[in-house]
C-alpha cells in the first residue's frame, strides 16, 4: 500500500484539531454507528476541559487507495517536546496559520523544527471567514518567516490552501470556494513525498510514543523505517545504552480513523503500534533479531523551568488523597518521565524532587493530572533554570507577542519595561496594536493575570523560549504580601467581614484553616497574620440591629496556574484531589520572623 505521513503544526488555537475533525468526517464511512465528536482527537479530560491539545496523537484516513497518516500536535510552547518527538515520523507538514493573526511565536518554533528536518510544508490559511481576515498578507508573512528560518528553495516553493476548518472546507483559490476538502487531499498526494520503503531490509522502528492497555500491557508507537514484522515474531529492543532485550510481538496494529486495527504484519512507511515490548522507552529502537541496528536517539530541547515536589506535610495531609507518601510520589514521577520526553526529575532528598519542564503550563498539567489520580503533593514556586556560560550567569529569555486594544498599549508596555522587557517590534493593526518583546522567563511568572485585568480581558499574549541571555538583575514581580492564618479551626463570616478591608480573601466562611495557611492577599507589601476563627461574642443584652446580615465580598478563586503564579519563594501550593491551598513553608508564625 502507498503511504503519506503528515503532521499538522500551528500556534495554539489556529484550528489544528478542528481540521483533523474535518478530514476524518469526510473520508470515513464509519461503521458501527461511530460518531465523530467535536475535537475528536482531544481524548483526555484535561484537553476537553481546557480546549487545548496536550499530547500528540495520530490517526489515519484512506483517500484514492492511499493511506494518509495524520499526526495532530499541541500548539502550546510548553508541549514543544511532543512536537519535536513526532516530526521525525513524518515526511511533510500542514502548517496552519490564522488568516487574521498571522504567524505567531509557536508557528516560528514548529516551523524551525520542520525546516531543520527537511519536511515539505503545505501552508493552510485557516479561518478565512473571519471579518478581520487578511489571507494574502498572511501568506507573505509566512513566506518571510520561512526565509528567515533558512528554508531551502523547495520548501519556500510551498503550495497554499485556504480553509474554514470548522465547516470542513479547504480550497486552492480564494475566489473558487469548495464545499469539502478534496483539494487538500489531492495536494497532500501531489506534494508530500511518499516514504522511501525497503520491505526486504532488516526490520527497524524508532519508539516515538507509548501507550498502555490493561489486556496487552505496554504498546509502543512509531514509524517503521524499513522491513516488515509479523505477529508472534521475535525482535531486539536496543536500549539507549546499547544493551539489548529480546521481545516478542504479541500484536501489531495500524490506524484507521479513531480506531486501532489488529493486523498480522506491518511494513515500512506506516505509523504503527506494537504490543508485547514491555520495557521500551521513548527514543529506543525495535530492530530485527538477526541483524539489529539502532536508529539515532530522539533529542529534545532542554527544560527551562523547575519546581520542587514534596509529599504533603500540612496538618490536613492524608484527608483527601489515596497516594500520600514520598514512595508513591517517586514512582509516579518515574512513570511520567518514561512518556514525557521533555521532563526531567532529580531526587534531591528522599522526600524532595526537583522536576524540570518547558514552562509553568507543562508542570501544572502534570500536577493537575496527578491530583485527579488521587495524589497529595506540595510544590514550591517555579524557578528558571540558570546556566553558566563563559563564566557568566545566563537565564532563559522568552519571545513575547502581545496583541492589545490601542488604549491599553502604553500601560502594558510600561509594566513589561519595568519587568526588564525589551521591545523589538511594534505594529498597529486597526484599533489594536501588536507588540513583540524579548523578556526574561521569570518576568512572566504572575504576569498573565495582571495583563488580563489591565486590558479588561481583551488582550492576547503568547510567548516562546528564545534562548539564553545574561542575567537581567533583580526583579520584583509581586507587590503584595499574604494574609496568613494564625489559628487552627473554622473560618467565621464575622472575622472575615472585619478583615476584608485589609485585602482579598481566597477562602469562604465555614472553611477549615490551619496555622500558617494563606487565606488571602494583603493590600500592603508585608505579610500579615490574621485570626479568621474568631466569632462574635454573644451577650444577653442586644441592641436593635445588632445581628444584621454580614455582606461578604466573594473570595478570589485561584486556579492551579493562578496559585503557582501567586506564591513567593517562602510559600507552597498544597494540592489534594479536592483542594488547592496555599501555605507558608514554615507554619509557626514565631519561627517565620
Amino acid at each position: 500500500m502507498e503511504y503519506r505521513n503528515i503532521a499538522i503544526i500551528a500556534h495554539v488555537d489556529h484550528g489544528k484539531t478542528t481540521l483533523v475533525d474535518g478530514l476524518l468526517k469526510q473520508t470515513l464511512k464509519l461503521g458501527h454507528g461511530e460518531e465523530i465528536a467535536e475535537r475528536a482527537m482531544d481524548s483526555n479530560d484535561l484537553e476537553r476541559e481546557r480546549g487545548i491539545t496536550i499530547l500528540a496523537k495520530n490517526t489515519a484516513v484512506e483517500y484514492k487507495g492511499v493511506k494518509i497518516n495524520i499526526v495532530d500536535t499541541p500548539g502550546h510552547a510548553d508541549f514543544g517536546g511532543e512536537v519535536e518527538r513526532v516530526l521525525g515520523m513524518v515526511d511533510g507538514a500542514l502548517v496552519l496559520v490564522d488568516a487574521a493573526e498571522g504567524p505567531m511565536p509557536q508557528t516560528r518554533f514548529v516551523l524551525r523544527k520542520a525546516i531543520e528536518l527537511g519536511l515539505k510544508p503545505i501552508v493552510v490559511i485557516n479561518k478565512i471567514d473571519r471579518q478581520d481576515a487578511r489571507p494574502e498578507e498572511v501568506v507573505n508573512l509566512t513566506f518571510d518567516l520561512m526565509a528567515e528560518l533558512g528554508a531551502n528553495d523547495d520548501q519556500l516553493d510551498f503550495p497554499i490552501l485556504y480553509a474554514v476548518a470548522r465547516e470542513g472546507k479547504a480550497y486552492k483559490e480564494l475566489d473558487k470556494p469548495q464545499d469539502d476538502m478534496h483539494e487538500l487531499f489531492d495536494m497532500v498526494l501531489e506534494h508530500i513525498p511518499a516514504p522511501r520503503v525497503d520491505l526486504d531490509a532488516p526490520f527497524q522502528m524508532l519508539v516515538t510514543n507509548l501507550d498502555y492497555s490493561e489486556y496487552l500491557g505496554r504498546i509502543v508507537l512509531g514509524r517503521v523505517q524499513r522491513g516488515t514484522v509479523k505477529k508472534g515474531e521475535f525482535v531486539q529492543l536496543i536500549h539507549k545504552d546499547g544493551s539489548m532485550t529480546k521481545s516478542r510481538i504479541v500484536q501489531p496494529f495500524t490506524h484507521l480513523g479513531l480506531r486501532r486495527i489488529e493486523v498480522d504484519s506491518v511494513g515500512a512507511g506506516d505509523i504503527v503500534a506494537l504490543a508485547g515490548i514491555e520495557d521500551a522507552q521513548i527514543g529506543e529502537t525495535v530492530a530485527d533479531l538477526a541483524d539489529p541496528e539502532a536508529l539515532p536517539i530522539i533529542t529534545v530541547d532542554e527544560p527551562t523551568v523547575s519546581m520542587l515536589f514534596q509529599p504533603n506535610t500540612s496538618p490536613f495531609a492524608g484527608k483527601d488523597g489515596k497516594y500520600v507518601t514520598s514512595r508513591h510520589l517517586n514512582d509516579r514521577l518515574k512513570r511520567e518521565v518514561m512518556t514525557n520526553v521533555s521532563l526531567k526529575v532529580e531526587e534531591i532528598r528522599p522526600d524532595e524532587f526537583k522536576v524540570s519542564g518547558r514552562g509553568e503550563l507543562h508542570l501544572s498539567i502534570l500536577l493537575e493530572t496527578m491530583r485527579r489520580e488521587g495524589y497529595e503533593v506540595q510544590v514550591g514556586a517555579p524557578q528558571v533554570i540558570v546556566r553558566e556560560i563563559d563564566g557568566q550567569k545566563h537565564e532563559p529569555i522568552e519571545h513575547l507577542v502581545i496583541d492589545v486594544p490601542e488604549q491599553h498599549s502604553s500601560a502594558v508596555i510600561g509594566v513589561l519595561g519595568a519587568r526588564k522587557g525589551q521591545m523589538v517590534n511594534m505594529e498597529p493593526q486597526g484599533s489594536r496594536v501588536r507588540v513583540e518583546f524579548k523578556i526574561p522567563s521569570r518576568a512572566l511568572f504572575g504576569f498573565r493575570t495582571q495583563f488580563l485585568s489591565m486590558t479588561q480581558g481583551e488582550g492576547i499574549m503568547s510567548h516562546i523560549f528564545d534562548g539564553y541571555a545574561p542575567w537581567a538583575g533583580e526583579l520584583k514581580t509581586r507587590q503584595n504580601g499574604s494574609l496568613v492564618s494564625m489559628e487552627d479551626g473554622v473560618a467565621f463570616a464575622y472575622s472575615i467581614f472585619k478583615l476584608q478591608d485589609r485585602g482579598n480573601f481566597f477562602i469562604d466562611a465555614g472553611q477549615d484553616v490551619y496555622v500558617g495557611m494563606i487565606v488571602g492577599e494583603n493590600a500592603r507589601e508585608q505579610d500579615m497574620n490574621v485570626n479568621v476563627c474568631k466569632n462574635k461574642k454573644l451577650t444577653n443584652v442586644r441592641s436593635a440591629g445588632a445581628d444584621e446580615a454580614l455582606t461578604l465580598i466573594p473570595p478570589k478563586r485561584l486556579s492551579l496556574e493562578d496559585a503557582l503564579e501567586y506564591i513567593a519563594d517562602d510559600e507552597l501550593v498544597e494540592l489534594t484531589p479536592h483542594n488547592i491551598r496555599l501555605r507558608k513553608k514554615v507554619l509557626n508564625p514565631s519561627f517565620r520572623k
